[in-house]
């Protein structure tokens, strides 16, 4: 079983992009930095959903491998159309954003970029909100499946293992 600290990585790197386009929207290279961490999201909680499966998941940045890596292996996240239908477009956004002074992409497509990866965060139960499907008997129902000395700090956690577990629950 990974680290839930992967998922939390992945959601900080969601909050270092909101918070940059909320200090910084008229910068252009504020703009690069808010799709890097958008992409760098994306392709972390890929990994932690792959890790969970018990893939070891060498070092890449491509998502398109990561989708298909996922895909043929049996991870339980759910990939929106959005990101399957971008997942060119995203990896670019790792690299070229980064070391390319010259590309600078739109503000409109930066905040859509935002949305959709709030939607893929939450479509995947990714979020300090209580899931409401998490009851008092569903979380005792849920400790079943994890190790028996495994602290669940708080909410975030709660619906992270909920997520990588639910199926295994309704059997």
């Amino acid at each position: 079983m990974c680290d839930i600290r992967f998922f939390k990585s992945a959601y900080h790197c969601y909050d270092v992009a909101a918070n940059l386009l909320k200090l910084y929207e008229q910068d252009e290279l504020y703009l690069n930095d808010v799709a890097y961490n958008l992409q760098q999201c994306i392709e972390k909680t890929l990994k932690a959903f792959l890790e969970y499966r018990g893939v070891t998941v060498l070092q890449t940045h491509s998502i398109r491998k990561l989708i298909s890596m996922s895909k043929n292996n049996g991870s339980v996240i759910i990939i929106t159309d959005w990101i399957i239908q971008n997942q060119y477009e995203i990896e670019t956004w790792e690299a070229d954003t980064r070391y390319n002074f010259d590309i600078s992409l739109e503000l409109g497509r930066i905040r859509q970029g935002l949305e959709e990866v709030k939607s893929f965060l939450d479509i995947n139960h990714m979020s300090d909100k209580l899931n409401p499907e998490l009851t008092e008997e569903m979380k005792e129902k849920l400790r079943t499946k994890m190790p028996k000395n495994l602290v669940i700090h708080d909410n975030f956690e709660w619906n992270c293992y909920y997520s990588i577990f639910k199926k295994q629950l309704y059997l």
